[in-house]
This record gives C-alpha cells, structure tokens and sequence, in this order.
C-alpha cells in the first residue's frame, strides 16, 4: 500500500510517499480501505519531534480517518466488512491506502467521508476536555481558540449541552463564531476586558486551545485553576496548577457514535477548509502549521 512517513524529525520536506506491507488486523481491530484522513496540529508537531508518543524513526503519520470496512479482526462484531466508518487510526497511520481502527463508529448517513475524516480526534478531545470542565447546562464556558477544529467542536458541543459560550477568535473568524452559537471576542491585547463586558463576573469555567501565555487570565476570569483545562500549554499548566489534559480516554469515544444525532438535528457542523491529496501531505501539513484554518484539513486518498 502507499503510506505518508517519514525517516528523519524536521519540516515538510521529510515526508515522503512510500510502499509498506498491507496491514492486516488483530484482534479487536478492523481493517478500512481508506478514502479520506484528517490532518491536525498533533500530526505536525510529531513530525518535527516537538511530541513523542514512544514510536522510533521512520514514523507513519495521520490519526484521523474515514473508509470502508474490508477487514475485521477476531471478537469485532460492531461492524462488518463493506460498512462506511470513521475512528482513529491505530499507531498513527492514517494517512495511507489502508488503516487499523480499535476506536470506530459507523459514519452518520449525512456525512461523506471527507467530513467524516475531519472529525474523530477533534471530537474526542473537545468530549473529553468538556467533560473535564463538567460543562452542563448552565455552565458560562470560555475557549481561547475557538475557530480551529478542536475549537469549533466545543463550541459547537458545549452549546449542544446548553451552555452559554464565549470564544476568542481572529478578527476575521468573528463571524464565524457566531454563526456556531458563541459570543465572539478577539485575540490579544482587551481580550479579558472583552470577557468581562460580556460576563462581568467571569466564567465559570475556561477552555485553553490555542495555547498563546494567557493561562493566568484564564485562572482569573475562570475564578481559580481548577476551573481550567488546558489543550496545548504543558509548561504553562505545570507553572499555574492548570490541567494539561492529554491522550485518548475509552469514555470519550462514545462521541463517535452519538454525533449522529447532533448531526441530524442542525446542532453540529465541522467545515472542511481544504482537501489535498495524499500526494500534497507535505502542503498539507505547512498549511496547518501556518495556523490560519478555519475548521480542518483532509487528505482525500482516493
């Protein structure tokens, strides 16, 4: 099969397209032919060594994927061969002609696979985070970084629990907010301020995406640490008592199969910002790390 990897930590230019052995699956696991993959800012930062989940060079690449069942390892009994899924590719693979999943869900009728692939990692992680913060009904929710994918999944999510949310985008991104049921303020110098004309006691809790120095604001609007998760600052979490919350929980996972009804009650919505092929991964990823997208990026494989 033809896969994205590559043999040495640095920019785009060192991945390369080459022919790996078909994998076959194990027990738990299914095997997809794969027509889409998602691209995230994990997928980057693991190519230019600034993450480390254990694996050694050459490293394969991509997490978010969506395609056909052709394959089911021992014990599945969820899906069946010639069912459309979409889920995270076991060890990071994703972004290649055929993937492993252990974490899947069959794709909502109203997606295709191309939005389908934009969604399993976002997905994941604004559940888990959300679910960290206990976001209910009620909750007034900051998010710092709301107009990516993770962003505009909690958004999204959050609203769809009843919350009320506050996000931080670009001044160009204002709109776009807004449009997924948050009350936009912008990035930068006046952005507490900002909060504060909104919610002039705060928040109760806040959402760190972005990842830009402002934890200590965050603390203050969120009323103390603990009302505070952050997605992309470790050293700032360690330094301010912030959870850094990281990694794949099994729980979280069931978000996969019940976006299907958020889906189908207008309540949710991912834009896809660009399609490339596999071929163009390389533009791909300069294009996420540029981090201008609005929504996600995703490889159309075939």
């Amino acid at each position: 099969m033809k896969a994205a990897r590559f043999s040495a930590f640095g920019g785009p230019e060192v991945l390369e397209i080459v022919d790996l052995p078909d994998p076959h699956p194990g027990p738990g696991q299914v095997r997809i032919v794969v027509h889409a993959a998602g691209i995230s800012a994990t997928d980057w930062k693991l190519r230019k060594g600034l993450l480390s989940f254990g694996a050694e060079l050459p490293q394969t690449t991509g997490r978010d994927v969506a395609g056909v069942v052709d394959e089911v390892g021992e014990g599945v009994t969820d899906v069946a061969v010639g069912d459309r899924v979409f889920g995270v590719s076991d060890d990071g693979a994703g972004a290649a002609e055929l993937a492993l999943l252990t974490y899947r869900a069959i794709i909502p009728p109203s997606l295709g696979f191309i939005d389908a692939a934009a969604l399993p990692v976002a997905l994941e992680t604004a559940t888990r985070s959300l679910d960290q913060l206990k976001v209910t009904a009620g909750s007034t929710l900051f998010i710092n970084g709301a107009s990516g994918g993770i962003g505009s999944t909690a958004v999204q999510l959050a609203v769809a629990r009843g919350a009320r949310v506050i996000g931080s985008a670009s001044a160009a991104n204002q709109s776009h907010l807004g449009l997924l049921g948050a009350e936009p303020v912008t990035y930068g110098e006046g952005m507490v301020e900002q909060v504060r004309a909104l919610a002039p006691g705060g928040v109760d809790v806040a959402l760190d995406v972005a990842g830009s120095g402002v934890l200590p604001q965050l603390v203050e609007l969120a009323g103390g640490a603990q009302n505070v998760v952050t997605l992309a600052d470790f050293v700032g979490s360690k330094e301010h008592g912030v959870l850094f919350s990281n990694g794949f929980l099994g729980h979280a996972f069931h978000a996969l199969a019940e976006v299907g009804e958020v889906i189908a009650a207008g309540r949710f919505w991912l834009p896809v910002d660009r399609t490339f092929p596999l071929a163009e991964i390389a533009e791909a990823h300069r294009t996420s790390e540029q981090g201008r997208v609005r929504g996600r990026l995703v490889l159309v494989v075939r």
